[in-house]
């Protein structure tokens, strides 16, 4: 089976710090992958290597088996590279509905400068409805982003990057300032998503780790130190170590 997406042996150097170590991990079909490791340990500079947004001084990220390496942030999404960020990245002054419907025009080639026209199309704003429907955001359709919870922001991001229809989908942090009930909310969500859609997972809550990974890497100064099954992960010494011995952050 060919992995959806793949790094192989990345590095990323910043002057003598090697921030990225010879990193390797895949993400296969049907798959939810998911990346933890302390602060500092080169989570953020792997990721900018994924999306483009870094050069590795070495090693390949392959989408799809294609060699993305070269490709830019635009490129990689048209070839099918879906992104959520720690911070929500979303259009603040239109609606809920407004950001999925500008995302699909996106993805089929369309521009701002086409909002009128756009305004018309009944395609868009079907599929725009589709994924709406039956989440926690149907009834919010009509509200003006900027006037959302923080919760609600992160379930839209992840619908707009959904409309994009990516092959993978990278998540990078989605729990982050959430609440219990909306990281429980979250989570449900994703394990829904996650049966179509594969997944690079990277998070900080390791009871969304542990409830959503079919796989687990383990990233520790720019290493992967392990990679295994959730439960492998929870009893491995080296990774209880790594996280200075804070059992119950992996019980």
């Amino acid at each position: 089976m060919t992995a959806v997406l793949e790094i192989a042996g990345l590095v990323r150097r910043f002057g003598g710090l090697t921030a990225t170590d010879n990193v390797s991990l895949t993400v296969m079909p049907g798959e939810i992958h998911a990346l933890i490791g302390p602060n500092g340990a080169g989570k953020s500079t792997l990721i900018n290597q994924i999306c483009g947004e870094l050069r590795p001084d070495a090693g390949a990220v392959r989408l799809m088996g294609r060699d993305i390496t070269a490709a830019t942030v635009p490129e990689r999404v048209a070839l099918g590279l879906g992104r959520t960020f720690q911070v929500t990245s979303l259009l603040d002054e239109m609606t809920v509905r407004a950001n999925i419907g500008m995302a699909v025009a996106a993805r089929e080639g369309r521009t701002f400068r086409l909002w009128d026209r756009l305004a018309g199309r009944a395609s868009v704003w079907a599929e725009a409805d589709a994924l709406l429907r039956g989440t926690a955001l149907e009834p919010r359709a009509a509200v003006v982003v900027r006037d959302l919870s923080h919760g609600e922001k992160k379930q839209l991001e992840l619908l707009v990057a959904l409309a994009r229809r990516p092959a993978v989908l990278l998540l990078d942090e989605p729990m982050a300032g959430l609440g219990h009930a909306e990281s429980q909310e979250m989570i449900g969500r994703l394990a829904e998503v996650g049966r179509t859609t594969p997944m690079l997972l990277v998070e900080h809550d390791m009871d969304a780790v542990f409830a959503l990974a079919t796989r687990v890497s383990v990233l520790v100064y720019g290493r992967i130190i392990a990679q295994g099954s959730p439960d492998a992960i929870r009893n491995d010494p080296a990774v209880r170590e790594a996280y200075l011995g804070a059992e119950d952050e992996l019980a």
